[in-house]
Order: structure tokens, then C-alpha cells, then sequence
């Protein structure tokens, strides 16, 4: 195990700031956006996973999130990736600890390891990972019970908080900690040597555990997950990083910005435009990301954000474009799109008693076998091949093919290439809580 990096990726909120491509269930960094090599699109998520990888291959990385988000993370970065799952939300310190003791009872990294915490939505190019390698290593030979990384300031920003450290050294022992302040004082802070605290520490594997234990009192990974929605809500900083004296900060002067809202994600968009879109004359300024699978035509406009989902459409100036958030909290929200560990589904239409779905299936996946009871199913192959197990009677479907599916019926289908199918729902109390698993 010696000298491997682990790493925990923090995957928090549901990225609000972003509507209408993320969503409570769809989070900002499942969204594929920016352009690989070979001209397909790879989420945040995918970005840092792959960059990760590419300075420590033999990294064991560990997402900590909801259990809303597993499905994507599956999909999106495959099944070895290790997932500690918050069973509700409780805040960094909670999930960190139960992080940790998933790292050492589940995954048995050594006590004596050091952990790097980030968390996943920074847009960093590859000198930050090896930064990361550089503040695991310091972990493993330092004093300091936790070494923080402080971001070398670009500007006086208003939305971070600050680290001062003790002098100019590279590795320095912090001196105090400032709260996010107005931009003027960021000024003197900045004048004083201060850095931005961008989230990112490391500490060894045992330091988190005694703290966690000493705190909440529990005595292993187990224990903790089945009681953890009676844990405070309350935060690494406040737990444990104000308690701490022995602290150092390690400077990083590369490349760091936060993606949280669509002005700064559209400043890393490698073209303007995403789908089906044309920019007609008198664009300047303009962003369009289109999922729809309708054109989208923009004339004329200066300094714009267009995106467009199945969730809804924006339409806003960048300079305007921060402040979202109340509005979106006012929307009723239908789910119109999700990521599923087998692929992935689109609602085409909702009518009072019956809703018409896209079921996209990965070649080898299957779903679970399950029934419903308050709706029929009616299912058309579109695409591919696959196997369905209805009451126990397996069958072979391929395009144009059509399967009904009565309320009580246990079915699963198997996608043997990848497979297409319309799925239309039929009765009056379509929910998605009206699901019985069954093992075959």
C-alpha cells in the first residue's frame, strides 16, 4: 500500500447555480461538458478522475456523496471507484468521518496513511494532482496533524476564506484563519500573504478517526453509517480545524477555479456552443448549451447564457448570471432526466394518466427485477437487442418488438448491445417510489 495516493472526493450539492442543466438528482459535476481529444464531452467528475489517474495511476480515489448521486457515479466512472455513501446530508464532518472509517474498515488502507480531502468540482489542470501527491508525502514525514492547501490568491475575492500562514515559505505553519471577507479586506489580507482555502487537506488516516471517535463515539464504519442521520450537522472547519494547533499550509500557485456558477463555466467552455445550435450574426460574448434535440438559433446578442433542457430554458446575461439560485428554488421540479447505474432514461411526455419514457440501456447491463403496483407498462425496442424475464419467462427482443407489462408483473430487461426502448407508463398514480425489488 505504501506511497499509493488516497484521495476523497467530496460530492456535494445539487448545484442549483446551474439550473436548468443540474438538479437536485443531477448534480453540476455529472454534467459533460468539456471536450476530450477525440472530440466526445467528459463531465467534471470524469475530467478530475481521469486527471487523477494520470499522475498516480495506482490511486485509490473514494467519492463520499449522496445516495442520489451513486447511479451517476457509477455510470460515469465505472464500478471500481469506492463510494461512501451519506445516507442523509450532515454537513463535511460527518461525511469525512464516515469517509474515513470507510477507507480503513472497508477499503483497509493502514492507519498510518495519509488521506487527501478535495472536493470534486475545482478546474485544475495536472499540476494540482501532483500537488496533492507532494501534500500526501508531507502528511507521511511532517509533524503537522493536518496540512492544508492554501491557493495563491489571483485576485481579492469575496468568496473564499483565507488562510494566513507564518511566513513565505512554501510549507509554512498557519498563523490564523479569516471567514470570507468583503473584497477590500481580501485586499489587506492578500498584502498580509494570505492564501485562499479552496477546501483541499490531508491528514493521516488515524488523526480523523481519533477525532471522529473522541466526537461522535462510535466503533466502527458500520455503526456510524446506521446512525448517522442522528449526527450534528456541522463542519470539518468548525469540528476539527479550529480545534487544531498543530496546522501547516503548502502554497499552490497553479491553475484553480471554482465552476459554481455559469459565468465562470462558460470561461472554460473550449467552443461557444454545445448541440444543436447556430449563432447568427451580431453574437458576441454568447454561450449556448443545448441538450434539446431541437435546433436553437441565437441573433444578435452580446455577453448571453442559453441552455437548454428537458428540465426547462435560460436565457440571461453573464453579468446576471450568479444570481439564480432564489428563482430556481421557486420551480416545481419534474424529472425529466437521470443517470441510472445501467444507463440512463429521458421523459418524453406527461399526461394526466400515463407518461411515454426513453429507456437507454448500456450493452451488458440489466435492471433489477422489480414490479409495480399501480401502473401497466407497455414497451417498444427501438434499438439493439436484449432479454426480458417476465414472471419468470425469458425472452428475446429486438427492434419493433413489443412488450406489455400488467400492474403486479415482475419483469427486468438485459440490454445485450446497447438498447433503445419507449417505455409508456399507464395509471392515474405514476410514481417512482412504487417499485418491489425481488432477487431472480
Amino acid at each position: 500500500m505504501h506511497n499509493s495516493l488516497n484521495i476523497i472526493l467530496l460530492s456535494g450539492g445539487s448545484g442549483k447555480r446551474l439550473w436548468p442543466l443540474s438538479n437536485d438528482v443531477r448534480s453540476k459535476q455529472f454534467i459533460p461538458i468539456f471536450k476530450r481529444e477525440d472530440g466526445t464531452y467528459e463531465s467534471m467528475v470524469q475530467r478530475v478522475f481521469r486527471q487523477i489517474h494520470q499522475v498516480a495511476p495506482r490511486a485509490i480515489v473514494t467519492v463520499a456523496t449522496s445516495k442520489s448521486q451513486v447511479s451517476s457515479i457509477h455510470n460515469q466512472l465505472g464500478d471500481s471507484v469506492g463510494i461512501s455513501i451519506e445516507p442523509c446530508r450532515r454537513d463535511t464532518f460527518p461525511a469525512i468521518a464516515l469517509a474515513t472509517a470507510y477507507l480503513h474498515d472497508v477499503q483497509g488502507v493502514g492507519e498510518d496513511e495519509p488521506v487527501v480531502v478535495c472536493p470534486v468540482d475545482p478546474f485544475v489542470e495536472e499540476d494540482y494532482f501532483e500537488a496533492l501527491s507532494r501534500l500526501s508525502d508531507l502528511t507521511r514525514t511532517g509533524t503537522a496533524n493536518l496540512t492544508l492547501m492554501g491557493i495563491e490568491p489571483t485576485y481579492p475575492s469575496s468568496k473564499y476564506g483565507y488562510i494566513i500562514p507564518m511566513d513565505k515559505a512554501e510549507v509554512s505553519k498557519v498563523q490564523t484563519f479569516k471567514e470570507k471577507p468583503s473584497e477590500s479586506v481580501a485586499a489587506d489580507y492578500i498584502a498580509q500573504g494570505a492564501l485562499w482555502n479552496g477546501g483541499v487537506f490531508a491528514y493521516k488516516l488515524k488523526y480523523v478517526l481519533e477525532r471522529a471517535k473522541e466526537l461522535i463515539g462510535f466503533a466502527d464504519y458500520q455503526q456510524l453509517f446506521s446512525r448517522f442521520d442522528e449526527l450534528q450537522k456541522i463542519s470539518f472547519d468548525y469540528a476539527v480545524v479550529e480545534h487544531e494547533p498543530e496546522i501547516a499550509v503548502m502554497r499552490f500557485a497553479g491553475v484553480w477555479k471554482d465552476l459554481g456558477t455559469w459565468n465562470t463555466l462558460t470561461e472554460e467552455m473550449t467552443e461557444p456552443t454545445m448541440g444543436n445550435v447556430i449563432l447568427g450574426p451580431g453574437c458576441k460574448g454568447v454561450n449556448v448549451i443545448n441538450e434539446l434535440n431541437v435546433p436553437v438559433l441565437c441573433m444578435g446578442l452580446q455577453d448571453m447564457i442559453v441552455a437548454a433542457s428537458p428540465e426547462g430554458i435560460l436565457v440571461t446575461d453573464k453579468e446576471c448570471s450568479a444570481q439564480i439560485k432564489p428563482f430556481v428554488d421557486g420551480i416545481e421540479q419534474q424529472l425529466m432526466f437521470a443517470e441510472k447505474s445501467w444507463g440512463s432514461y429521458r421523459v418524453l411526455d406527461v399526461q394526466p394518466d400515463g407518461m411515454t419514457v426513453k429507456v437507454t440501456l448500456k450493452a451488458g447491463a440489466q435492471m433489477n427485477y422489480h414490479s409495480h403496483e399501480h401502473r401497466n407498462e407497455v414497451w417498444t425496442v427501438v434499438s439493439g437487442e436484449g432479454e426480458t424475464l417476465i414472471d419468470g419467462m425469458t425472452q428475446h427482443v429486438s427492434p419493433g418488438d413489443v412488450v406489455t407489462i400488467m400492474s403486479g408483473c415482475k419483469h427486468r430487461v438485459k440490454a445485450l448491445t446497447e438498447l433503445t426502448l419507449v417505455e409508456v407508463q399507464l395509471g392515474k398514480d405514476i410514481s417512482v417510489k412504487d417499485k418491489i425489488k425481488f432477487s431472480e
